[in-house]
């Protein structure tokens, strides 16, 4: 099983959040999944969409004990493609074939990277994510916030990083 993996999740590849999983990433030897790059339709009560790319990429994000959340925050949420892939973990518990997939989220580690104009990340925007890994099981490990109202600037959170990526390497892996 390998360590750490990033689900990323904006509208721009190489803009501020960008940035920030770049150098966690770089840190910590680590992929990232875009999921601009995928296919992944929003949930369906009809589950029509199931041959779009949502289980091939949840597939790879199992095969990680950790797994980091990257998204702006956008109107005290994540962004539009990290809420679309949230939803469809709903797959998991509706779908009899997909619910042994969506067990093996239990016991793996949730982190949260994220990137606003304001000094710290929404107490809204955290508490969605961290119940919605309670809700799939998953532990929580933390988040990093970077404040890029004034653009990205790494030397005005290097020390969050710093901890973040210690936090990483040094989690205990069951």
């Amino acid at each position: 099983m390998r360590k750490a993996i990033a689900l990323f999740a904006s509208a721009r590849r190489n803009g501020n959040t960008g940035k920030l999983i770049d150098w966690i990433a770089d840190d910590l030897d680590m992929p990232i999944i875009n999921l601009s790059e995928k296919v992944i339709s929003p949930y369906d009560y009809d589950h029509k969409n199931i041959n779009d790319d949502f289980i091939s990429v949840m597939n790879q994000l199992l095969d990680y004990e950790i797994i980091i959340f990257v998204t702006p925050v956008y109107w005290y949420g994540p962004s539009a493609q990290m809420k679309i892939f949230i939803d469809r973990t709903s797959d998991f518990l509706d779908v009899d074939e997909l619910k042994d997939i969506g067990r093996k989220l239990r016991n793996k580690t949730a982190y949260i990277a994220c990137t606003s104009i304001s000094d710290d990340a929404d107490n809204s925007f955290l508490n969605s994510l961290k119940n919605t890994f309670e809700y799939l099981g998953m532990k929580y490990g933390g988040y990093v916030h970077a404040n890029c109202e004034n653009g990205y600037n790494p030397t005005e959170y290097k020390d969050e990083v710093n901890k973040f990526v210690r936090s990483i390497n040094e989690a205990k892996i069951v």
